[in-house]
């Protein structure tokens, strides 16, 4: 079996390979990518190799243990969501190093996890910059994908974004903003809780700050990510989104 895994993880690599480019790989670099060990693959022709592969857990241990850039955004796309363990969500977010494998492989597998709400809510408390921005991309994840989880599971994670929103750090400021976003246009329910949180965060910031503009790091950080909440939350474009949801809700209780 390993043998075979091993075979399999060298004809992976070497496909990778060939669909890779210098051009795509500068232009990787230009969006905040790592490249240090990338060769110049798109996401999107990254999920047709998935989809050609097929879900396998060993395959994705495998290819995340080559240190492949691409290969590890393919293991996050191939693993099966049911056989990944506390341990390895773990060791893999110990691992990140680029925002684009953080966020992958907490919306496009942890978030599927039975782990994923308790790792969501541990890694948002820790100060690791991709481990705390983890713990937010995971909460993304979570109020797109969890059709089934309760209003209240989403408002007992806002306390963890005010404090999140203070944070200077872009990688983490910006992975609580999406995360404030994605829960305010769940519902209409959670659009105006989501809004009070971040009305209250720009309150803090400003009343940190002494006044509507400047301030520290953290102040300016949770500025923005109220005012950017706040401005699409508000939308036409989302209301009109929220109140559509909640008329096909009432016609189909």
């Amino acid at each position: 079996m390993r043998r075979a895994t091993d075979e399999r993880v060298t004809e992976v690599l070497g496909e990778l390979r060939s669909l890779g480019s210098e051009k795509d790989r500068a232009g990787m670099a230009r969006y905040g990518i790592n490249v240090a060990n990338a060769f110049g693959v798109s996401v999107y022709e990254l999920r047709k190799v998935a989809k050609r592969l097929g879900t396998d857990h060993e395959l994705a241990l495998a290819l995340w243990g080559t240190g492949n850039h691409e290969a590890r955004l393919l293991a996050c796309f191939v693993d099966d969501p049911a056989m990944v363990s506390a341990k390895q969500t773990e060791e893999w977010v110990r691992d990140f190093d680029s925002w684009d494998v953080c966020d992958q492989a907490t919306t496009s597998l942890f978030d599927q996890t039975k782990h994923a709400w308790s790792k969501a809510s541990e890694w948002a408390s820790q100060d690791e910059e991709w481990v705390r921005r983890a713990g937010f991309a995971l909460m993304a994840g979570l109020a797109v994908h969890d059709k089934s989880a309760a209003d209240r599971a989403f408002t007992k994670l806002l306390p963890l974004i005010e404090r999140g929103a203070f944070d200077g750090r872009n990688f983490v400021k910006k992975a609580a903003n999406w995360a404030l976003r994605n829960i305010g246009k769940r519902n209409r329910a959670l659009n105006k809780t989501a809004m009070a949180c971040a009305e209250r965060i720009r309150a803090a910031a400003n009343e940190r700050a002494g006044g509507e503009r400047g301030g520290d790091l953290g102040a300016r950080s949770a500025r923005w990510v109220a005012t950017d909440a706040l401005r699409e939350l508000a939308s036409d474009k989302v209301q009109a989104r929220l109140e559509k949801l909640a008329t096909a809700g009432a016609r189909h209780p």
